[in-house]
């Protein structure tokens, strides 16, 4: 299997299966072609050519860009076009940094191709023995990677929250930190990918920390999400991220860059530079 082939897979993707998305002239998303064809027909919201879908440039305020499509997202669920509403909004952002131009219910978020963001965060601990990584295990009825392991704490980025309040609530949900111990985790760098999912692209950018713990740190879970937590040697985190499929997908990308900057992946190894670069896929404009 080989460490490269989880970049392989989270950065497999044909942009000829896909339209732009175009709100206010800027290009926000990529959309299937069958679900441009659909969009086609809710005329007082979507304008769709050849190559791209338009959000109405009726629609110039956010609120209302949000609230038009909001309406037409249940009907395209009752039709099974779209799996399922989540009812948690993520910002649409032409580019990070700059102001929303819309949200968009999280569960519609990759049939329209949006960018979206996420924070993961690395606990591990200094031992006499070497590194060892807190990994948790996800519960068997989440809707995403079902019982697969997954980094201490892990979330997307809703809609009106910034990096650092996510960090902290995602870190008391998931793993019972308290904001004092959260906020001292250091942030390392993020980590991009680009992947073809049967629901559409899914372009992320994940801001990646590092949090150190204390030998007597016990993690619990309290937002149902995580069936428990398990303290692994660093050299077993990276076999099982090299040999197997035992974690979600873009957890294995994470693990990766911690290797990497803790020296676990040294440059004499020959997927080195490959590694290196693949972490940082360029997002498509």
């Amino acid at each position: 299997m080989g460490y490269l082939s989880h970049l392989r897979s989270c950065n497999a993707h044909d942009l000829r299966n896909f339209r732009r998305f175009i709100v206010d002239g800027r290009s926000v998303g990529w959309i299937r072609h069958g679900l441009a064809a659909r969009l086609a027909e809710e005329r007082s919201v979507f304008s769709v050519t050849e190559d791209a879908v338009y959000l109405s440039p009726s629609l110039t305020d956010p609120e209302d860009r949000s609230r038009a499509v909001a309406e037409i997202l249940p009907r395209l669920v009752e039709e099974g076009v779209i799996d399922r509403l989540r009812g948690e909004q993520y910002a649409v952002l032409p580019r990070w940094g700059e102001p929303p131009l819309m949200k968009l219910d999280r569960a519609a978020v990759p049939y329209f191709g949006i960018r979206s963001y996420g924070v993961h965060v690395n606990g591990y601990v200094r031992r006499a023995d070497g590194l060892h990584l807190w990994i948790g295990r996800r519960n068997a009825d989440r809707h995403v990677a079902p019982g697969k392991l997954d980094n201490l704490v892990a979330g997307g980025l809703p809609y009106g929250l910034t990096i650092e309040e996510d960090l902290v609530k995602e870190a008391g949900e998931e793993a019972d930190i308290g904001r004092d111990l959260a906020l001292t985790a250091v942030p390392v760098g993020a980590v991009t990918y680009v992947m073809e999912q049967e629901q559409g692209l899914k372009p992320d950018t994940l801001f990646v920390y590092d949090l150190e713990l204390d030998e007597a740190f016990r993690p619990r879970n309290t937002d149902g999400e995580v069936a428990g937590f398990t303290l692994m040697p660093l050299e077993e985190v990276a076999r099982l991220v090299r040999e197997t499929d035992e974690f979600k997908f873009n957890v294995n990308l994470v693990i990766l860059d911690f290797l990497i900057r803790h020296g676990r992946i040294r440059p004499d190894d020959p997927e080195y530079p490959d590694l290196v670069t693949g972490l940082h896929a360029p997002l498509p404009e």
